[in-house]
């Protein structure tokens, strides 16, 4: 499609979206049930590809499963952690041990009750040595855990303990102020031991094989296609979900999403880049700051990209702020570091305003360390390199990079696109020299960024290591003082920065057309997206 003919289909796409806004696009149907039900509904940009709450590490499945399942605690609009499963806890005065009372109506979609056991078992498992799951670090501030997950204890002294059906004793290997948050995460959900073992190899690949402890269940998985989450009559703060059914249209392409919204398909939809500024100051107009870095992962296993000069070569070649203002245009960030400016810090605020800024462009100084590089690797020209990325909206930014380190570089890069199951595949197993990667915490902290370039972390598929920096991570772990421990993750986010470990991009900002008649549709900055538990249809305006 030419330039002319794209633009001219954005601003019609517009227009009709307008026009929408400004008539009445709440009775364009589909808000409601047959049976005068609460029905919402939304797409997805890419097909969950791992709902296995002790595996998943993707933004679509933990998405997902913050819906449909439900931990000790559940974040809240503020993303303060509230009780969920658990009841009450109690902390003891070293703030290392945790007693959790469990719900006496907390019930597993089946009917049967959630115990301190299913805590216990999910955990283990999760961190079950043979299994080598990557989302296993999360788990790593309880007692042992480490230890047990590296083969170096039993599985025994992990310290997570059912001491009764309803009781669960949790002790930590060092106080961690953030803790509460982390058991609201997938890692931390319960899981069903008996019905995991009758499922085996297929458990959480359909909708049918699995358990929900959530506000919803989930329905109709057609794989690629949609999915429904349907009101769960089991969960013990049913009376509070209004919702009766949330349909999901699996759309790769932002366009579409919007054309989709225009006709009134669907009541929510992400903008393309392109339609961001048509829709500014439009009452039907959202947008987000993620907690979420968008960063170029190098394979270090590779020659080329086990020189540091040659990737720091890459990250200096990239013009970040043309980037976020000429190709994005949708309130992203350009990246001054690992950590995004949304994440706090300690009592002095965000961490990004301690840290400053790490990053540069300067495209002759990147010309000169490639030179470098290359007469340290004793090559007279770069290899062939294939630059992995979503095959979505995602490609437009690397043709941008592809241009960058064309002029810069003189390197061509083929720009590979994948679905995001088989992307993330070929990341987990080392099969990349470049890849695009969209990095999203997993709790407001910026140890869910910088632990990621831990040698022994289990998602650092770059294999980049550095020991001062492992050491400085693992002393931070340890620190009770807020600003010691953050004077300790600026010194490790230096070091990543200095040797281009890994090169971050940009802060990413979402941008969304939403119906007026949603309400308390929550968006997080970090971890799941959204949270529909307290959504509702504001039904009296729905037919103004």
């Amino acid at each position: 499609m030419g330039r002319l003919t794209r633009l001219a289909v954005i601003w019609l796409t517009v227009f009709g979206i307008l026009l929408a806004g400004c008539s009445q696009p709440w009775i364009l149907g589909g808000e409601g049930s047959a049976e005068g039900g609460e029905v919402l509904r939304l797409t997805a940009e890419a097909e969950p590809p791992n709902l296995d709450s002790a595996e998943a590490i993707d933004a679509q499945s933990i998405t997902v499963l913050n819906n449909v399942m439900e931990g000790l605690m559940r974040l809240d609009k503020d993303q303060q952690p509230q009780p969920a499963m658990a009841e009450d806890v109690q902390v003891s005065d070293d703030r290392k041990t945790y007693i959790f009372k469990i719900r006496d109506n907390a019930r597993w979609s089946d009917g049967e009750p959630v115990t301190a056991q299913d805590f216990e078992y999910a955990w283990k498992r999760a961190l079950d040595p043979k299994k080598q799951l990557e989302s296993a670090y999360i788990l790593f501030p309880l007692k042992n855990a480490r230890a047990y997950f590296a083969g170096k204890t039993t599985v025994d002294t992990v310290g997570v303990k059912a001491i009764d059906e309803r009781t669960l004793r949790v002790k930590l290997e060092e106080p961690v102020p953030y803790f509460l948050t982390l058991t609201a995460s997938a890692a931390y959900f319960p899981q069903r031991k008996d019905f995991i073992e009758k499922q085996g190899r297929m458990y959480a690949k359909d909708d049918n094989r699995l358990l929900y402890n959530g506000p919803f269940v989930l329905k109709d998985w057609k794989h690629d296609q949609s999915y429904r989450f349907v009101k769960n009559p089991e969960y013990w703060d049913e009376e509070n979900v209004k919702l009766d059914e949330v349909q999901v249209r699996i759309v790769t392409d932002s366009m579409q999403a919007a054309n989709d919204y225009n006709s009134g398909e669907v009541d929510m939809a992400p903008l393309s880049d392109e339609l961001v500024h048509a829709f500014k100051g439009n009452r039907d107009f959202i947008q987000v700051d993620r907690g979420a870095t968008f960063l170029i992962l190098f394979n270090t296993r590779k020659k080329f990209f086990s020189n540091e000069k040659v990737r720091k070569a890459f990250s200096l070649a990239v013009d970040r702020e043309q980037l976020v203002q000429e190709v994005l245009q949708n309130g992203s960030r350009p990246a001054q570091g690992m950590v995004p400016d949304s994440i706090q810090g300690s009592q002095k605020g965000t961490f990004r305003k301690q840290a400053g800024d790490q990053l540069a462009y300067d495209a002759a100084r990147a010309r000169q360390l490639l030179d470098q590089g290359m007469a340290e690797l004793g090559m007279d020209k770069p290899p062939r390199i294939a630059l992995n990325v979503n095959d979505n909206d995602r490609k437009k930014i690397a043709l941008f990079l592809k241009e960058q380190f064309q002029n810069t570089l003189g390197i061509d890069i083929l720009i590979n696109p994948r679905p995001m199951k088989q992307k993330l595949e070929a990341e987990q197993q080392g099969r990349f020299q470049m890849s695009l990667v969209r990095w999203i915490g997993r709790y407001n902290d910026p140890m869910a960024f910088l632990e990621i370039g831990h040698s022994q972390s289990d998602v650092n598929f770059g294999q980049w290591s550095d020991s001062t920096f492992d050491r400085l991570i693992e002393t931070a772990n340890l620190h009770t003082d807020a600003e010691k421990r953050d004077e300790n993750l600026i010194k490790a986010e230096s070091i990543v920065i200095e040797q281009a470990g890994v090169v971050p991009l940009f802060y990413e900002g979402q941008a969304y057309v939403q119906k007026p008649y949603v309400k308390n549709l929550y968006r997080s900055p970090v971890g799941a997206e959204y949270t529909l538990k307290w959504t509702y249809i504001d039904k009296p305006s729905k037919n103004r």
